[in-house]
């Protein structure tokens, strides 16, 4: 799992200079400045929205590659311009309770997102194709649970796609600007690190 090894860490230094973009909201998870992880935190219980009932999912181990992500199909809290998501092992994910109400958004998508159905929460996105690059990896939002010491969010991804969410394109050089305070490079695909790994496994596969 090299992936989960490299870049843990608290992500960018944000600018030491008043910051002008403050009034751009990303997630509320960064809103007020990118929280630092713990290097001895070992995971959560990540909970839907549900009032009662609600779904819980156990992460017995920290994430890595933390960001916030602006794709369409990654679920974001009511009025986030991103949402904010991360790695781990799949070994590591466990339902614990009212699993029977989990259902997979997009069963044609390469990562299955397992949703509540009844408050929309995505709880895990889990890979079934072993060739997938990231196979074994499930994707959580940390978020979802209370405790503090949660890998902190490190970039920002596939940025220019809250355009197709309805985000208008003029708006999109002062929300670079406040991802760039908040100390998260923005990219309109994954960090390079993730490429990386992405192109090694497709030379890797060319080879075999």
């Amino acid at each position: 799992m090299g992936i989960l090894s490299s870049l843990f860490g608290n992500g960018a230094e944000a600018e030491t200079k008043a910051p002008r973009y403050a009034h751009v909201k990303i997630h509320p998870a960064v809103d007020g400045g990118v929280k630092p992880g713990s290097a001895n935190f070992n995971g959560g219980v990540l909970t839907c929205h549900c009032k009662s009932n609600p779904v819980k999912v156990r992460v017995s181990a920290q994430t890595a590659h933390n960001h916030v992500c602006g794709c369409s199909k990654c679920w974001k809290p009511r009025g986030a311009l991103f949402a904010q998501i991360a790695v781990v092992s799949r070994d590591k994910v466990e339902v614990i309770a009212n699993g029977d109400k989990l259902q997979i958004v997009d069963p044609a998508a390469a990562i299955q997102r397992h949703a509540c159905r009844e408050c929309g929460v995505h709880m895990f996105g889990r890979i079934e194709n072993s060739e997938h690059p990231f196979y074994g990896l499930d994707f959580v939002h940390t978020e979802l649970s209370d405790e503090s010491g949660w890998s902190p969010p490190q970039f920002a991804a596939f940025v220019s796609s809250i355009i197709e969410t309805g985000t208008p394109a003029e708006r999109m050089g002062e929300i670079r600007g406040r991802l760039h305070e908040l100390g998260l490079e923005p990219y309109d695909c994954l960090s390079p690190p993730l490429m990386d790994a992405i192109a090694a496994h497709a030379a890797k596969s060319k080879a075999a």
